[in-house]
């Protein structure tokens, strides 16, 4: 399933007019094994054809649908610092079909502050925005110490998917689905190869 939007990426990334891709070029352009290729594509029920490959359209519909991309999804933001405005201010989330509707912090000195086209709500609005804009996700950008609170609040109001950006391990609470991008740890991960290859 995580291999998915990175196949999608791919296929969109192939020249304008390129009707067919092989397992081998698929393989290639996402950093896997073409059998790794071909095992996570029989999931969706799409085997390609021998020799022939994967018919490209059809490829990319496919996975848009398993990964619900036929459908808009409603996105609120907590903790409206650097970070957050950034990502409520970044166009790419509306290409895959994201659409950020509501964006709340807990200090009154950013309530009524204009980020993208949206204005910074006080946190005892969440569950009612939620509500009326049907929001299913929710992104956390707010310091550690509040990031297992804020995951139970967006609980609360409804949200049942939450990708987490805020430093440190939080518990998903009971029926909600969690996501952890600990951009710090990648950067330590990316140092470790440095390291070891010398650099």
């Amino acid at each position: 399933m995580q291999r998915l939007p990175v196949y999608l990426r791919c296929l969109e990334s192939l020249p304008p007019g390129q009707s067919r891709v092989s397992s081998d070029e698929l393989a290639a352009l996402a950093g896997v094994t073409s059998a790794k290729v071909r095992k996570d594509l029989s999931y969706l029920g799409s085997y390609g054809v021998r020799g022939v490959g994967y018919e490209v359209e059809h490829l990319k519909f496919q996975i848009g649908l398993e990964l619900g991309l036929e459908r808009d999804w409603s996105v609120v933001i907590v903790g409206i610092g650097n970070l957050g405005s950034a990502l409520a201010s970044y166009a790419g989330f509306i290409e895959r079909r994201f659409r950020i509707v509501g964006l709340f912090d807990r200090d009154p000195r950013k309530y009524g502050m204009q980020v993208g086209d949206l204005i910074v709500e006080p946190m005892e609005r969440l569950r009612a925005v939620v509500v009326e804009r049907e929001a299913l996700i929710g992104m956390i950008t707010t310091p550690a110490s509040a990031a297992q609170s804020v995951a139970q609040e967006l609980a609360d109001a409804g949200i049942r998917s939450i990708l987490n950006f805020a430093p440190g391990v939080i518990q998903s609470p009971e029926g909600v689905d969690l996501r952890r991008v600990d951009l710090s740890t990648e950067l330590q991960v990316l140092s470790f190869y440095l390291r070891r290859n010398g650099g």
